[in-house]
């Protein structure tokens, strides 16, 4: 199961229609079912949870480390291909000026939205940020997505049982909070 979650999250970046935070809630899910959480007995469940975490956490920085590296080493050609529409090349003009800010936040914030991910690692990688300036971020954002996820899934089986109302319900407060970080990104600043 571990394999599978890491291969979804890793590969995410470059596939976002992959469900990789669906993957992750129904893990967490089963893993509440498996070791009897929802019958209160937590503390069994913990190193499942914490393994999760780390390797969904872990998948999804080193994804974003490819697709930035990926990105830095085509950027001309990248550069071509977004100049070829004009939605794209402002989402990239207004990503670089968020990461020239410093873009921690925004790193972050990407995380959660839909083909966020996507576009601030490869925009970060094509306009030669700094490797400090993006990584440290970048692994925050994934560890962040990763204990949102499963406590998502952790408490859906909590509340609901583990079911496939609890897991359809721990999916839409995924989608939510990408809905939102997506309405987020897309406000210009003041």
């Amino acid at each position: 199961m571990y394999a599978m979650v890491a291969l979804s999250v890793l590969l995410d970046v470059f596939l976002p229609v992959l469900p990789s935070g669906v993957l992750v809630i129904t893990a967490a899910t089963a893993a509440a079912a498996g070791s009897g959480a929802s019958a209160g007995q937590v503390p069994h469940v913990v190193p499942d949870f914490l393994a999760l975490v780390f390797c969904a956490a872990t998948a999804s920085f080193l994804g974003d480390l490819v697709a930035y590296r990926l990105a830095w080493r085509g950027g001309a050609r990248l550069d071509r291909a977004i100049a070829r529409s004009r939605r794209l090349s402002s989402a990239q003009e207004r990503l670089g000026e968020a990461l020239s800010r410093g873009g921690g936040a925004l790193v972050v914030l990407a995380r959660f939205a839909p083909a966020g991910r996507s576009l601030v690692s490869l925009g970060a990688g094509a306009a030669h940020r700094r490797v400090r300036d993006f990584l440290p971020w970048s692994a925050l954002a994934g560890l962040t997505w990763a204990v949102y996820s499963v406590a998502l899934g952790y408490l859906g089986a909590q509340w609901l049982g583990a079911t496939w109302v609890a897991t359809a319900v721990s999916v839409a407060a995924l989608f939510g909070a990408g809905a939102g970080a997506g309405y987020l990104m897309r406000k210009r600043p003041a």
